[in-house]
Parts: structure tokens; C-alpha cells; sequence
């Protein structure tokens, strides 16, 4: 409503006039605030936080990649708590007394191979049920979910199942059979071990390729390339069909991506996910810890990807193979050029596959051989160096050259990390070159019946309406999330709602909760497995203490690359969720795992959320 002149006069008190709530509002849309902070409702600002004057909002993000990065010493004098926390020592203590396995099951005790007196295990059943820690209270979340614990008497909720002497065990028609695929067997990595496993497509085509260098190497000599030449020896296998329009896509992560990471983000609407990064050297040495990387629970299927890293493109081909043959549920086999870790690049792996064309076309063709009807993807950044984009000559070379089922680009380069926001414009520009490829395809008569290669965008998402501004650029099919689904985990369910969800404090508390029983069906009920769920809980926690309830929030949208000041929440768990301290993340996970033992270790990652909280 205008204000006219006579109006603002009856208004006005003692001579001073009285704005209107237009003149109000119009203010408050001209409030210029502090670049790169979050700004928060006044009442929920804690005015002297007591932590030494240290920064309760200074994040590493090279760690959702498992970046080494070394940082800058504080100018004013002394060391700031910052950078990485290098050399961690993450193995988890075992128990002092360990149960022989052949007697985790009263009634099912199995004959010893070593006998009583030669086992390293205990055979005294009541000396190590007096050794064990107090049981966690509540139901042991194995036997809640599957009908039964495998764990046997080594459960951490031993008394949930355990009566009389007997441990407890529901009907048959109760029980849930094991629902994580993607196994190897014991006789393949035997095999793998002993370099005694038959890679038939690999030992075809890895000549052929070997041929091919030898042709790059030996340009002017044009009468040995004819004598050297070797035939491909046989086609591409036909594919299995990828459909990315649309999707909902959580990034390959580096410690956090793990299976039950995973699996909660399939129940909060995630539709592809992606295993951990797998380097194919271990994985042709039958390493167990990189042949954990590719398993999955049946849920992530289809869309589950696995991720690999290589710099020989016969490494590629027979890790590529092996996971065709050996793998059960896998929707597709990810290049990852991307990655910026030192020492990986150093080994020509990751993100310097960038730099090397010809090597990369080479990987990709011998991944398309030898995966079978697994589709190849592949992602990259946008270069290796600051302000020299070499994406596009390099896309547009393989798309030439290779048939990819779909590109994945993050919007930064190497050398840039997380330094800056990632470059959508020219996420775009890659998007119309792919969209020019499959313009071209679709018109060539033979290659009009192939499927399309997708492209993806990567980079600073982090609410619903990054994702559709990100999904309104023409040519892109979808958009991957990493940090925003590790900060807030029910991102899907708000570009699913296309509305920001005030999420409370007991709400994330049980999102928080589901994972913790998926890690404790995942890695086991024993103190064992207690230990690593409760150590990746912690890892997961350095991520979604960093969500600030949009309630507390003065203006919205939240952006990534903004901190807060030191705040509090509108109840003491909400505080406590967002408090910066790792010894704080301890007492979260006790809500869920029981009391953590003096035995129980974990570093925080990054530096400064390692000092003690007295908040």
C-alpha cells in the first residue's frame, strides 16, 4: 500500500518518522551481510564460546576425497589446529580373551582344527563370558533384523538372545538370508593370489592394446605398425542399459561411502549409488579390504556402481573381468579420473589420467572389452590446473573414440580442490558438447539404435534448489551429490518435496540410529564390529554436525562454503548434534553402541575438531 505524505506525518512520534512495513521489508532485503558466513537468529549465537579462541568452523572438504593437503601456519603466531590429522591410527583393539569360533553357538559346537591346548583362542566359555564388557541395553539389532546372530556368544547384546544357555533363534520362515551381494569366493581370490586365475577376455585384448602403443610409439616407421598390427580380436559385448534422466545420485566417497552409508541413503530416496573407490593393483593381489569395496546390499541394485582406479590399461582390463564374472549385482564400472589425491597421482592414477589422453582412451577400450555386459562410465574434473579447462577436447575425444555409457563432471580442477565453488557455467559447456555427440549418434544410421551417454553434473549441491537450477542447464540428465548428502542425508527427500525440511533434532537422531544398526549387521554384533561401527559413525558425524537447522537459520538458502559463528540449538540434542568436538561425536554413538571402552580409538580427521568441548 503506498504511503502518502499525510499519512506519514500522522505516523510520525516525537519527529521521527515511522517506517511502514513495506519501508521494513525493503531494508531488510539490502542488509548486507558477511561474505562467507552463515548467518544466524541472534538468540541462538553463543557470544564467548569457550574453545581457546579456535575457529568451531574451519573444514578441510579435501576429506570427503581423502585429500592430503598441508595448510598455512597461523600469521599471528603459533599453529592453528588445521589441515588433516595425518597418520591416524584407526585399528580397533580386539578383545584380550577371544572365543574360539567353534564355540560361538552352545548348541552347535564344532570339532577345533588345533584342539583346546594348541588354539590360540580360548576354549573356556565362562572365563571369557566374565571377561566380556557389559552387554549394550536393547535388542541386539542383528537378530532384530535377520531372525538370528551369527555373532553368537561374542554379541555385545548377548542378553537379548541368550537364555538359559541357549541362544535364541526365530521360526525358519522368520529368517532373512544375507542380503549383501557382490562376494567374492574364496576359490577366485585363491586363484587371483596365485596369478592362477583365467582372465580370457583380458588375455585377448590386452595384446591387441599393447599393439596399439607400440603403433603410438613408432609413427614414422610405418612399415613395422603394419607388421605389428593385431586385430581386435573380438566386439564390445552388448550393454545393459543405464537410465540416469532424472536420477538421484549419491558421489563415490572416500571412508564415508561405505555399505551402510550407502544403504541409508537408498531409504532416503537415493536412486544410484557407487562404492568406494577400489585401486585394481590390490584387487589383483585378492587384497580382502579392496575386495570389501565392491559389495553391496541387494537394496542398491540396480544402480550400483563400482569405482575404479588404474594407470595400466591392463590393470583395468582384468579387474574389469574379474568383476563381470565375479560380481553378481553391478549396474555399471566407474573410471575415476578425478580423484586428487598426491600420492595417486604421483602413480599416474585419479585425476592424471587427465593429462594423459591416449593412456585414458586406452583404459576405457580395454574396460569395454573385458567388463562384459557392464556398461563403462567414467569421471573427471574439469583439468588439473587452475584456470585450463581441458575437459572438453578430452571429452570429445573419447566420445570419438569410445563408447561410454555416461560422463560424470565435477566443476573443479585438481590443483583448485575445494578452494573455490565449482564452475557450473562451465559444467554447462560440457554438457552441450555430449549433447551434440548423441545429436550426431542418433542421426548416424549405424549408431542410432545405441543408447545416449549421459551427462552428470558435480559440485556444490546442497539443497533442492541447487539441484533444480543445476538440472535446468541444458544437456544435463542429472546432477551428483557428495558433501550435501553427507552433511544433510535427506537431501532426496527435499528435492523430492522441492521444499527445505526443518529436520529435528530427534529425526536426524534416528536417521543417525538406522545407520548404526546397518554398520552393526554390516561389520558384526562382536566388540570387533561394535569398534568399526562405531568408528565410521564418527567419520559419517564429522559431516552432519556441519548441518545448521534452517530454524536457527536468519536467511535462506544456506550455502556449503558458509560457517557459522559458534551457535547453539533449540533444544540441548539439537546442540549437541552440531557441536564440533569428536569427544561429543563419542557420546552420540554410546546412544546407540553402548559405552566405548578405554580400548576404543578414533582421530577426528581434520585438526580442529580435535580439542575438548565445554560447551
Amino acid at each position: 500500500m503506498t504511503s502518502t505524505p499525510e499519512k506519514r506525518a500522522a505516523d510520525a512520534v516525537d519527529g521521527v518518522e515511522v517506517e511502514t512495513e513495506t519501508q521494513t521489508q525493503t531494508k531488510k532485503q539490502h542488509v548486507e551481510y558477511p561474505k562467507g558466513v552463515a548467518v544466524i537468529k541472534a538468540e541462538y549465537i553463543v557470544s564467548n564460546p569457550a574453545n581457546n579462541g579456535e575457529s568451531t568452523a574451519s573444514y578441510d572438504d579435501d576429506e570427503a576425497e581423502g585429500g592430503e593437503r598441508s595448510k598455512p601456519e597461523n600469521p599471528s603466531g603459533g599453529k592453528k589446529r588445521r589441515g588433516q590429522n595425518k597418520n591416524r591410527d584407526l585399528k580397533q583393539k580386539r578383545e584380550e580373551i577371544r572365543l574360539c569360533s567353534t564355540l560361538l553357538d552352545p548348541d552347535n559346537i564344532r570339532e577345533c582344527s588345533f584342539g583346546p591346548d594348541q588354539c590360540r583362542n580360548s576354549h573356556n566359555v565362562e572365563e571369557y563370558l566374565a571377561s566380556k564388557p557389559t552387554d549394550v541395553d536393547g535388542i541386539c539389532p542383528v537378530y532384530q533384523a535377520i531372525g538370528y546372530c551369527p555373532t553368537g556368544l561374542k554379541c555385545r547384546w548377548l542378553k537379548s538372545h541368550y537364555v538359559e544357555g541357549k541362544l535364541l533363534r526365530k521360526d525358519d520362515s522368520e529368517i532373512k538370508k544375507d542380503e549383501e551381494v557382490n562376494k567374492i569366493s574364496h576359490s577366485a581370490k585363491d586363484l587371483l593370489r596365485k596369478k592362477k586365475y583365467i582372465f580370457k577376455l583380458a588375455d585377448q585384448i590386452i595384446p591387441y592394446i599393447d599393439s596399439q602403443v607400440q603403433n603410438e610409439e613408432n609413427l614414422e616407421k610405418r612399415k613395422d605398425n603394419e607388421a605389428a598390427y593385431i586385430e581386435a580380436p573380438f566386439k564390445v559385448a552388448e550393454k545393459k542399459k543405464l537410465y540416469l534422466k532424472n536420477a538421484k545420485i549419491v558421489s563415490p566417497l572416500t571412508t564415508v561411502g561405505n555399505l551402510p552409508y550407502r544403504r541409508l541413503m537408498k531409504t532416503l530416496g537415493a536412486d544410484i549409488t557407487y562404492s568406494e573407490m577400489a585401486l585394481t593393483i590390490p584387487m589383483l593381489q585378492a587384497t580382502a579390504a579392496e575386495w570389501a569395496l565392491p559389495k553391496a546390499h541387494k537394496s542398491e541394485y540396480p544402480g550400483f556402481g563400482v569405482q575404479i582406479a588404474t594407470s595400466k590399461h591392463y590393470q583395468a582390463a582384468k579387474v574389469s573381468e574379474a568383476i563381470y564374472k565375479e560380481t553378481t549385482h553391478v549396474s555399471e564400472i566407474n573410471l575415476n579420473c578425478g580423484c586428487p589425491i598426491d600420492l595417486l597421482y604421483r602413480q599416474g592414477q585419479g585425476s592424471a589420467l587427465m593429462d594423459q589422453p591416449a593412456k585414458l582412451l586406452r583404459i576405457l577400450k580395454s574396460m569395454n572389452y573385458c567388463s562384459g555386459d557392464i556398461p563403462v562410465t567414467v569421471k573427471m574434473r574439469t583439468g588439473t590446473k587452475d584456470y585450463k579447462n581441458t575437459a572438453i577436447p578430452l571429452i570429445d575425444r573419447i566420445l570419438k573414440e569410445n563408447d561410454v555409457a555416461a560422463i560424470t563432471l565435477h566443476g573443479r580442477s585438481r590443483q583448485q580442490r575445494y578452494t573455490r565453488e565449482a564452475d557450473w557455467s562451465y559444467i554447462g559447456e560440457v554438457a552441450q558438447t555430449v549433447k551434440t555427440w548423441n545429436e550426431k549418434k542418433e542421426d548416424d544410421k549405424e549408431k542410432s539404435d545405441t543408447q545416449p551417454t549421459w551427462f552428470v553434473g558435480n559440485g556444490d549441491i546442497y539443497t533442492h534448489e541447487d539441484w533444480y537450477k543445476a538440472m535446468a542447464i541444458d544437456g544435463v540428465d542429472s546432477v551428483m551429490i557428495a558433501r550435501g548428502a553427507l552433511i544433510k542425508p535427506w537431501i532426496f527427500e527435499e528435492i523430492e518435496s522441492q521444499q527445505y525440511l526443518d529436520k529435528s533434532a530427534n529425526e536426524r537422531l534416528e536417521i543417525l540410529r538406522t545407520f548404526s544398526n546397518f554398520a552393526i549387521e554390516h561389520w558384526g554384533s562382536d566388540e570387533y564390529g561394535v569398534g568399526l561401527a562405531r568408528r565410521f559413525l564418527c567419520e559419517f558425524l564429522s559431516f552432519t554436525h556441519r548441518y545448521i537447522p534452517i530454524g536457527i537459520l536468519e536467511r535462506l538458502p544456506p550455502k556449503i562454503n558458509q560457517r557459522p559463528p559458534a551457535w547453539k540449538g533449540r533444544n540441548e540434542l539439537e546442540t549437541l548434534l552440531g557441536s564440533t568436538d569428536y569427544k561429543d561425536w563419542i557420546k552420540i554413538t554410546e546412544m546407540f553402541l553402548g559405552k566405548a571402552g578405554p580400548e576404543f580409538q578414533f582421530t577426528p580427521k581434520h585438526k580442529s575438531n580435535a580439542y575438548e568441548n565445554s560447551r
